[in-house]
Parts: C-alpha cells; structure tokens; sequence
C-alpha cells in the first residue's frame, strides 16, 4: 500500500464497538470485495470492502473477518482468513499478507487460510445461535452486481437454515460514523493532500487549458503524496459544465472569462475528502460571479455553524434553505411572490440550489450514518451549498469538510484550503 501503516489499535477498538452490541452467542462475518473483470484478463483496481477494513485493517482481496464474542475458545474469537501466500504469487502479484504480518496490521492472533473457512465454520456453528450477516443498506445504495458479501449470504442461508440472522449494518452505521482520534487524523491528511493539488492548480489554470489537463494535474500531486488517487470521480466542469451536478466527462477547454468548479478530492489509506472550488479562469472574478460566490459562501458559513450534537438533519436543511432564500433575493433570481407562492415540497429555493448541503464522510465518501438521529461529536460532515444559473452560464458550489465537537462551531479540516475571493485571485496572478 502506498500508504503508512496505520496503528492497530485502531481497528482493536472498532472491533470491541462492534462486539459490544452483537447478541449472545452470536457471530458476524465480513468479506473483503472482489477483484471485478472488465474484459479478457483485464481487471478494475482492487477496492477494500470499508467494513472489514474497518474492523481489521486488512487490504487485499480474498479475506473474510470473523468475530464471535462468545466463543468457548479464546483463539475463536476473532479470527481472519486469508488468500494463502507462495513463491509463484509473490512473483507474479508481489507480496501478499502472512500470518504475522496479518497480526501486525490487524491485532487478530488467529489467523488461518482461506481454505480452511468452512471447515472452521461448521466447527463453531455448533456454539452459535445468531450470524450477522452484512447487508448493504446506505440510503444511496443501488447496487445490481452480486458481491462476494452477497454470495456468502445465499451460501450461509442455504448451509445453515436454523440458525437465526441478524444484520451488522444497524450497528456499522452507527459506530462508523462517530470518528475515531485516528480517523479524524487519516482524513485530516487525506484533506491535506488535497489542499496541495489545488494550490498546484492556482497556478496552472489558464485560458484555453483543457479540463482533463486540470484532472491530470491533480492525480500528479495526488499520487505522490500516497494518495491511490481521487477519493471520487472528479468533476471538473467549465463554464456551464457547471451546471450539470455530476459532470464528469471532463474533456472541454476552459474559456477567458468563464469559472471551472472543481469538486475534486484525494483518499489517503481508504479515507476520503470531499473538496469543492471555483477558479476563475482569467484570473479575476466578474462583479456578478463574485456577488453570487460570496452569497455561496455566507450559506456555507452559516450553514457550518448549525452542526452541533443534537441537531437533526431534515431541521438543518430546512433552516439552510431559508439562508439561501435570503441570499437568492438578494441577488435578484427570485423575487417575494416566489416565496409567498412556493410549494412547501418544492420550495422556490430549489429552482437555484437543488441538491441537500451535508452529508457524512469518512472511509465512503457519502460515508455511513443514519440521517434521521441527531448529530454527534466528532461526525463528519461536508457543507456544500451551490447555486447554478444556466441561463448566465455559470454554477457556484464550495465545499468544506467539518468535524462536529462537543461544544462550539465544528473544526474544518480543509481550513487551510483557500476560499476567499481575494485569496484565490492573488494566487492566481502572483
């Protein structure tokens, strides 16, 4: 991996959270994601399932995590099962996890070969009443593949029948999105590397420069800082490109005169940032760019001060659409009859600013957490306010990544990063 070890105790402690709350004699079993084919012998990169990183650290293909609290034996009670190593894999894949190693990173002392998962299986099912099963159950998950996860569920239901289930993902939602110190550090660097790669960009961004040239820029100063690279597909998107939320074909030049939004941002050992900049691409904002980016901008201010423990999403979004209202009058694209005449499901805000202003982040970009339970400390938030006007050929969104604490405004890890309009326009042309 390119990135530093991260300390084992790390995923010690995500391991007790999430035995803490599995039921007596119960196991839980998580599967590390398949290598997907594209075509012939070609394959994607290999992308950890987050779960059982969470839980262990691991980082390779072919792993299965066990966990049975409840075990007679102590030896079973935790447990990895891994894709066994040789001379021929070394050569041909490099060097894939040993026993030891998988200790080292993991702090799990049992650690056996794939093969021997079944075998191990029917041996404790005997002692278990109740398998966690790990569903995927995110409110944006659209999910057609089978994955390995999905695969062993058929397999285990069909193996197993009397036992009873239950689902890991109740619990994982809740543990995982309050961070850890570690956590918070892993994403703090993640928003550091990306704070290189704008400012890179600050200096590279001109007339006639293409986006991609742009996209190229990042994944170099991405990369060797020990990032694998863009936490997301990056949009990168030019004038009215702008205008379309997840533009990403990211193949147009960048005209005198128009702003490049930039929703760009690096991982750093699987966690994520989530980074969104304007850059105007003369140099200098416009009078009416600059207006509606300051009105972007006193949203997100505002918006960041309302994540506090206790506050519940659906009430945050309702009070930062009123702040947008007020931003969006000012400006002049809607008027009061607007307002007095909006649909209560629609109100007239969104014809401007459609999409919500925070979500979770951490190991997943739109990370896990449950929206409809209040907010805690040390959760992690984007704000990301936009207003999109089509018919001026520009659309303005910034965004920041907050950690919510016990008491005060909430600590911005991409404070550093710059956002002012005077700020950007004097890196520009320095």
């Amino acid at each position: 991996m390119k990135y530093h070890q991260i300390d084992r105790q790390l995923f010690i402690k995500n391991r007790a959270k999430f035995t803490a709350q599995m039921k007596p004699k119960s196991l839980a079993v998580f599967n590390s994601n398949d290598i997907y084919p594209v075509s012939a012998d070609s394959t994607l990169p290999f992308a950890q399932h987050r779960d059982i990183f969470y839980l262990s650290g691991v980082d390779q293909e072919e792993s299965i995590l066990l966990l049975f609290p409840d075990a007679p034996y102590e030896n079973q009670r935790e447990m990895l099962f891994l894709k066994e190593t040789s001379e021929h894999i070394a050569i041909w894949e490099g060097e894939k996890l040993t026993k030891d190693r998988a200790f080292e990173v993991s702090g799990i002392k049992t650690v056996h070969w794939l093969q021997d998962f079944e075998k191990v299986l029917f041996e404790i099912m005997t002692h278990c009443d109740t398998i966690y099963i790990n569903t995927n159950e995110h409110y944006r998950a659209s999910v057609e593949t089978e994955t390995r996860e999905a695969r062993f569920v058929k397999w285990w239901k069909a193996k197993y029948p009397a036992h009873a289930v239950a689902k890991s993902n109740p619990i994982l939602q809740r543990i995982r999105s309050v961070k850890e110190t570690e956590e918070l550090d892993l994403i703090q660097n993640a928003c550091d590397i990306t704070e290189k790669g704008f400012r890179r960009l600050l200096s590279f961004v001109k007339p006639n420069v293409t986006e991609y040239e742009i996209e190229a820029e990042l994944i170099h100063e991405f990369v060797r800082n020990r990032s694998k690279g863009f936490a997301y597909t990056p949009i990168i998107a030019s004038g009215n490109n702008a205008n379309v939320l997840h533009y990403i074909e990211n193949n147009q030049q960048c005209k005198a005169g128009d702003l490049v939004l930039l929703d760009v941002a690096a991982e750093y050992a699987n966690y994520s940032s989530d980074m969104t900049r304007m850059i105007p691409v003369s140099g200098k904002f416009t009078n009416r760019q600059k207006a509606v980016y300051n009105a972007v901008l006193r949203v997100k201010n505002e918006a960041t001060k309302m994540l506090t423990p206790g506050t519940f999403w659906k009430q945050y979004q309702i009070e930062v659409g009123k702040i947008m209202t007020s931003e969006l009058l000012g400006l002049g694209l809607i008027d009061k009859a607007d307002v007095q005449n909006e649909n209560p499901e629609w109100p007239a805000y969104k014809k401007y600013f459609m999409h919500g202003t925070s979500h979770h982040m951490g190991l997943d970009t739109h990370d896990y957490g449950i929206l409809t339970e209040p907010m805690k400390a040390n959760m992690v938030f984007t704000v990301e306010p936009g207003i999109y006007i089509p018919a001026e050929g520009f659309g303005i969104r910034l965004e920041d990544n907050l950690v919510v604490q016990e008491t005060g405004e909430p600590l911005n890890l991409m404070r550093n990063i710059p956002i002012e309009v005077e700020e950007i326009e004097s890196l520009m042309n320095s």
